[in-house]
């Protein structure tokens, strides 16, 4: 049985996801990154946060929804205990994909870019 984390842990794996891309090389961050919408939805908690990507990092992830309305360039689909999971690198992000336990909903431009970053 698979246990559920809180919506408090997945807000602080978001936390430390925003960190960890920080420390990602602006270089790299340079090459590969364009402005993008995210959304991270948690099914098993009913929740969905929602961030962005530009070229100066990620943004803190919130639960708010945009006051555009439009729907997220990347759409992340993901069951709590694996979110905590991936953010610590217990899970592995092609495994989780292919096991169907992640769902990423992009253009396939975006998928690559965010490939080359994770």
């Amino acid at each position: 049985m698979r246990i559920m984390a809180s919506v408090e842990e997945c807000r602080a794996a978001l936390v430390k996801l925003v960190a960890q891309f920080d420390e990602i090389d602006e270089e790299d961050r340079a090459k590969h990154v364009v402005e993008r919408t995210l959304s991270c939805r948690v099914p098993d908690l009913d929740v969905i946060f929602y961030g962005r990507l530009h070229h100066g990092g990620l943004d803190p992830f919130t639960q708010e929804a945009p006051a555009d309305g439009k729907p997220a360039d990347v759409k992340l689909t993901v069951a709590s205990d694996d979110l905590i999971a991936l953010v610590d690198g217990r899970l592995d992000l092609a495994r989780a994909l292919l096991g169907g336990r992640v769902k990423i909903d992009a253009s396939f431009g975006d998928l690559l870019r965010l490939r080359r970053l994770i």
